[in-house]
């Protein structure tokens, strides 16, 4: 776990290199107000604990009371942390499926509620991400529209597409790769295949028989529904610091603003998408031009894209640390299962 510390310095380079080009002074920053600045960081936390909240909600729904909603919230945001400091986002899942099977579930199940979890959040994440993608290729913006419904559409339609067709086919590992790990791994490639395809046929088995029932299917609406709300306070959390520095950005604008910037962020290039949110931001609102980087009137500056990057990314990756060290690789004791 120490080494993903590094990704935390690792991911300020880009910022570095931002704030070094267009000569962004700390006064600057710091110009967009402390209220402003603490307001951005209460919706990017409203964002985290509404996604605490669905985990909690799925949990509860699937295994029972076995944790108090307020530790489950805690053990998703805390998981968030590895999010943060993973190339395309990805990584929370897997602490929560050790969690979960730590508890004593099986992790099988545990598996299945970590992808419920992330798969709902992907469609609502990716449905609002496509919308700023087709605005941005109908304003002229054909770079950045393209660039966004690429990386959206792509990682959308890879998620619900295994999901929903876990329903009716079992997957497996592919034949050509699974010579190719027993050739090379032997008896531990050998062994490692069979139970990795064996843990894929019961998430494809549990995917039969929770997507056909009534139940699973309002969980799953519901949790959805979870999702977006948790996206519209991310909309909030630009909205706000923007208004610190003297802009009138409409909610909208904002959320549509910060919806690209994640779309783009998940190319995997840097940690965190550090250095490509930012410049997806910037490059969306200022009059949706990619290559148009100079101040000019009515456009956003770079200090203000800073300070939301600081509150969105960095304050909240203390905020996980700490949350995932307490909840989610505390000790505990195993749920008894029936």
């Amino acid at each position: 776990m120490n080494w993903r510390l590094l990704a935390i310095p690792a991911s300020t380079i880009p910022l570095i290199i931002i704030i070094i080009q267009f000569d962004i002074k700390a006064e600057d920053v710091f110009a967009v107000g402390l209220l402003p600045f603490l307001a951005a960081v209460l919706a990017m936390m409203g964002k985290l604990f509404m996604q605490g909240l669905k985990f909690g909600y799925i949990v509860r729904k699937y295994f029972g009371p076995i944790e108090s909603v307020w530790k489950l919230s805690g053990v998703k945001v805390g998981s968030e942390f590895i999010r943060f400091t993973t190339p395309m986002f990805v990584g929370g899942e897997f602490v929560l499926i050790y969690w979960l099977h730590k508890k004593g579930f099986p992790t099988s199940k545990a598996s299945w509620v970590a992808i419920l979890e992330i798969v709902t959040d992907v469609i609502a994440g990716g449905s609002l991400s496509i919308i700023a993608g087709v605005l941005a290729l109908l304003h002229g913006a054909i770079v950045v529209g393209g660039v966004v419904l690429a990386t959206s559409i792509t990682v959308t339609t890879i998620w619900v597409a295994l999901f929903f067709l876990s329903t009716k086919k079992t997957f497996q590992i592919p034949t050509g790769l699974s010579m190719l790990i027993k050739k090379f791994g032997k008896e531990k490639g050998v062994n490692y295949i069979q139970k990795t395809n064996q843990w894929m046929e019961e998430i494809c088995i549990m995917s039969r028989e929770n997507l056909r029932s009534h139940q699973a299917k309002k969980i799953f609406v519901y949790s959805l529904l979870f999702s977006i709300v948790s996206w519209l306070f991310y909309g909030v959390s630009f909205m706000v610091i923007a208004y610190g520095a003297g802009y009138i950005i409409d909610f909208f604008d904002s959320l549509m603003a910060v919806m690209a910037a994640n779309a783009i962020g998940n190319l995997p290039i840097t940690v965190g998408g550090s250095g490509l949110a930012e410049f997806g931001v910037i490059a969306y609102l200022n009059n949706l031009d990619p290559f148009n980087f100079e101040v000019a009137e009515d456009t956003v500056e770079w200090n203000l894209i800073i300070a939301w990057r600081i509150a969105t990314y960095y304050v909240p990756i203390g905020i996980t640390w700490l949350l995932l060290v307490k909840f989610a690789l505390s000790k505990y004791t195993k749920t008894s299962i029936s």
